[in-house]
């Protein structure tokens, strides 16, 4: 099949899974169905393992949303497809390039889709596909347009209708084509510009030769004033750093407990000073490790005081875990509070990248290379996790477990919650729970959430 053959079909699949549903499993499926014909309609070339592997996690994440139905799922659908997509034509461009392409895509999306002699056959079309397009499609889609227009100008015109009785929403059919067509326009016939493709040798991994001569950043410093002004820098910086650390663990520690509020509040905003300061670290080391310390034989003391700094920054972020795990173990479970383990792993993450950088002598590129990667796997894994049941089972075991809280607040905790009130013979919850279960059971079945088909 050629791309305007996936385009029609997707938009039609579109349109019968979304017509008078809500999004559930038909956005599980939608997501299967494109992950699937992506691969049938790239090149045995582009198989490579980076393509299979996001093919296996667009399945993976498409089923995971179907199952929860929520934003991280979502998220990491969207991520997944689009990444494949990405692979399947540029399988040599970096994944950094993935936003300002399907951006660019969407502004220019009028501008392509009447550029009909790219994306439509060109030859060996059949008289019949011809005739139906040029016939009907599009008159149709002018005739359609202009009703609308005219409808809300004269009541008259919009009642002339108004007594033919169709079991059919024409104006829902035509909205969702015209959803659907946009998605599956960008999804399968994006464009990448010339300019990006250029740029693409700028987010290389490793050095090219002429970068690997040792050399001033700047005129007005030569080299050896440069590195003595790194390894000042460093050393000023590891010892603030120290500093830092033990107020920041005495405060956290060895100070008057506070009220839950204040502790909350102080909490959050420590957390925040670590990350901030990390982000800072890497900027720094990027500063100095760009291109010409990386192959300075007179760099290693540079290169010490900034391995140093790193592990200063580690021991900090494990401080804030202590602090944060701390903070559970004193007032429960919460979104927030297993949303600042994955900031700090992130922030664990790019130092040991940082690492790896000076270590191996890599680009700063490789940097954001692979904490985009590494994102995309904290997502990836956070869709599959049902961290409202977590948050629930683990506050249950609290004398002071809110049950209110846990039953409006946090999702997919039916589950929990239903064990919770058979044992303590709490027939009110238990009533609460069943309605909202049978709820969402009673749903059509392109509109289901496949988690509440586990409860009875």
């Amino acid at each position: 099949m050629k791309i305007h053959h996936y385009i029609f079909i997707s938009t039609v699949l579109f349109v019968i899974l979304f017509y008078n549903e809500s999004i559930g499993l038909n956005l599980g499926i939608l997501g299967i169905s494109y992950s699937v014909f992506t691969i049938i309609k790239t090149p045995k070339r582009n198989h490579n393992k980076v393509f299979l592997l996001l093919f296996v996690t667009s399945i993976l994440s498409s089923l995971a949303f179907a199952w929860f139905v929520d934003f991280a799922s979502f998220l990491a659908l969207v991520l997944s497809l689009l990444l494949l997509s990405f692979k399947a034509k540029n399988k040599k461009m970096k994944s950094l390039f993935l936003l300002p392409v399907f951006v660019v895509n969407v502004f220019t999306f009028i501008c392509r889709v009447f550029s009909f002699d790219e994306w439509l056959p060109k030859q060996n079309t059949s008289e019949l596909w011809k005739k139906i397009f040029a016939f009907v499609l599009i008159p149709f889609i002018f005739v359609a347009v202009f009703f609308g227009i005219y409808s809300v100008g004269s009541s008259h015109f919009a009642n002339i209708f108004k007594d033919v009785e169709l079991d059919v929403n024409l104006f829902q059919i035509f909205a969702l084509g015209a959803v659907g067509f946009f998605i599956a326009f960008n999804y399968f016939n994006f464009a990448v510009e010339k300019f990006l493709y250029k740029q693409n040798c700028l987010l290389s991994n490793d050095f090219q030769e002429k970068h690997k001569t040792p050399k001033p950043t700047y005129s007005f410093l030569d080299l050896n004033t440069e590195r003595l002004s790194g390894i000042i820098s460093l050393i000023s910086l590891n010892v603030l750093l120290v500093f830092f650390i033990i107020t920041y663990n005495y405060e956290q520690f060895y100070e008057i407990v506070k009220t839950p509020n204040q502790l909350s509040e102080e909490t959050h905003e420590r957390v925040n000073a670590v990350i901030l300061s990390i982000m800072m670290a890497i900027l720094v080391i990027m500063f100095y490790f760009k291109s010409n310390f990386n192959f300075d034989p007179e760099a290693g003391l540079l290169k010490i005081f900034a391995k140093v700094w790193l592990l200063l920054n580690v021991v900090l972020i494990f401080s804030a875990i202590l602090k944060n795990s701390e903070y559970i173990s004193n007032y429960g479970f919460t979104y927030k509070r297993l949303g600042v383990y994955a900031f700090l792993l992130l922030s664990l993450i790019g130092l040991t990248l940082t690492f790896i950088k000076i270590q191996y002598r890599k680009t700063n590129a490789f940097l954001f290379n692979s904490m985009s990667w590494s994102f995309y796997g904290i997502i990836l894994v956070c869709s599959f996790i049902n961290w409202g049941g977590v948050i629930t089972s683990q506050n249950m075991k609290r004398k002071d477990f809110a049950v209110n809280y846990h039953l409006n607040s946090i999702n997919f905790s039916e589950k929990q919650l239903l064990k919770y009130a058979e044992d303590h013979n709490d027939t009110s919850l238990k009533n609460k729970i069943s309605e909202r279960v049978k709820e969402h059971q009673s749903a059509s079945f392109l509109s289901q959430i496949l988690y509440y088909k586990t409860l009875n």
